[in-house]
């Protein structure tokens, strides 16, 4: 802690990644990243931007990968926001969106980074506690709030909301804006974009880094009524007007417009999940129902950090949470066919 640091700095409490190790031959298993490389035809669109246009500015509105994603999902391209990944975009919303004078609500067990953007922006927040299951119950969200908002798949736990159950929400806070963080919702379950024209206090927030396996080009969508999309943009020209480059705008643009790429690709994934699943159950664990592309579950006869520690003995590494509530769980990504297999055969072995 230094002499020249703010009050605000000294009372923030920063968001702590998963690990990136630098160890080589590790079965990564540990930051939920795709087994899978991006699109061909998104990364020839990258490739064809290396040129001597690296000395422009790009395009300040993302205009093209707008277009792109509001042809996907049917939607105006006025109804999208593009940002650096979805955290940067998350970060607006919570500075732009969220009132102050009453609570916002999310999850008791959630995404970690709630938390520390509420204390970035000086947001109030009470974790609503998810049941005895870990699923997200809407009447607990049927109170006043500043706003609202959860993972859906959730994480890490994986477990998936209706989107009729997500409309129940909607229903209840009218004056609230509902966001929908969606970063997993290709793995299995239904984006709730279908709801957008009926309800003009959501916003749906999601990421290629997952899905369309480009975690390291760093690009993040919102799609909403157009109110909010002009609130996220007047923030994001206030703070950074280009946020996204040539290269990140053509290659997100082009992942968008191979579907049948993205479609293999996440199947794939669901299927080795499945698997997955069934070995787990046959060594004993118990694993969540999981719509997302990492699976959570723990052992009634072994301590999960305990498991953990000895995995990555093995060259394995998984994610442990040590809140309270979770403790006994590992969440563990899903990878390749080789990846699960030295997964399996290390807790075999333990």
């Amino acid at each position: 802690m230094s002499k020249f640091w703010s009050p605000f700095v000294k009372e923030l409490v920063p968001y702590v990644p998963g690990e990136q190790p630098k160890l080589a031959r590790l079965v990564k298993l540990n930051t939920n990243e795709n087994p899978y490389g991006p699109s061909p035809k998104a990364l020839a669109a990258m490739q064809a931007q290396i040129n001597d246009n690296l000395r422009l500015y790009p395009d300040p509105n993302s205009d093209q990968l707008k277009q792109a994603v509001a042809e996907y999902y049917g939607v105006q391209t006025g109804q999208v926001f593009v940002g650096n990944g979805s955290d940067e975009v998350l970060a607006h919303v919570f500075n732009g969106l969220f009132q102050h004078d009453k609570p916002l609500l999310f999850p008791d067990i959630s995404y970690s980074f709630y938390p520390v953007y509420c204390g970035l922006y000086g947001i109030e927040f009470d974790a609503v506690p998810l049941d005895e299951q870990f699923q997200i119950q809407p009447a607990d969200y049927a109170r006043p709030n500043g706003g609202i908002i959860f993972p859906n798949p959730n994480a890490p736990t994986g477990c998936l909301l209706a989107l009729d159950a997500i409309e129940q929400i909607l229903q209840a806070s009218p004056d609230s804006v509902v966001v929908v963080d969606e970063a997993y919702i290709d793995f299995g379950g239904e984006t709730a974009i279908s709801l957008v024209d009926r309800y003009p206090n959501l916003l749906v927030t999601q990421t290629l880094s997952k899905s369309r396996s480009l975690a390291g080009l760093r690009v993040g969508l919102a799609v909403g009524h157009p109110d909010l999309i002009e609130a996220l943009e007047r923030i994001k020209n206030s703070f950074n007007s280009y946020p996204l480059d040539r290269m990140a705008i053509a290659g997100a643009a082009a992942a968008f417009e191979d579907r049948e790429y993205f479609e293999h690709t996440c199947k794939v994934v669901i299927d080795s999940r499945e698997q997955v699943v069934g070995q787990l159950k046959a060594l004993g664990f118990e694993v969540l129902p999981s719509a997302a592309n990492f699976i959570f579950a723990r052992h009634p006869e072994h301590d999960a950090a305990a498991l953990a520690a000895k995995l990555r003995g093995q060259g394995v590494i998984v994610r442990h949470f040590k809140q309270l509530r979770i403790a006994q769980f590992l969440r563990i990504t899903i990878g390749t066919a080789e990846q699960n297999a030295a997964l399996i055969e290390g807790l075999s072995d333990l």
